[in-house]
């Protein structure tokens, strides 16, 4: 599955903002996930094997607990795909930095009677 497909459900979506958040158990997650989302554990558990499959999500055993996390191998992934076209918007953004930053120095140059709309 492509990383977008794994992303283009909101349930999966969801999963990985809560634990973005912090680790969670599976019980943990399923309680969350099945109260906003109305599915079964067992739907739950099978969004989180897909999470784990496509690099998204880390799994470790804590005795009878299943404890999850974010896996960052599958972030990287979308980084690296979206990377592409940060030579798109980052200089508009620097552009935009600049304008912002001129915009702050005018202000605080600007004669105080200027500043608070009075007339000299």
């Amino acid at each position: 599955m492509h990383v977008f497909e794994v992303l283009a459900d909101p349930v999966r979506r969801r999963i990985l903002e809560l634990l973005g958040h912090s680790e969670m158990a599976s019980g943990e997650v399923v309680e969350v996930i099945g109260a906003e989302f109305g599915i079964t554990q067992a739907a739950v558990s099978q969004h989180l094997k897909v999470l784990r499959e496509s690099g998204f999500a880390n799994v470790r055993a804590e005795a009878q607990r299943r404890v999850y996390s974010v896996d960052v191998a599958g972030l990287r992934t979308v980084d690296a795909w979206i990377g592409q076209f940060r030579n798109f918007w980052e200089p508009k953004l620097d552009a935009l930095a600049t304008e912002i930053a001129r915009g702050k120095r005018e202000r605080r140059n600007a004669p105080t009677a200027k500043r608070s709309g009075k007339r000299a």
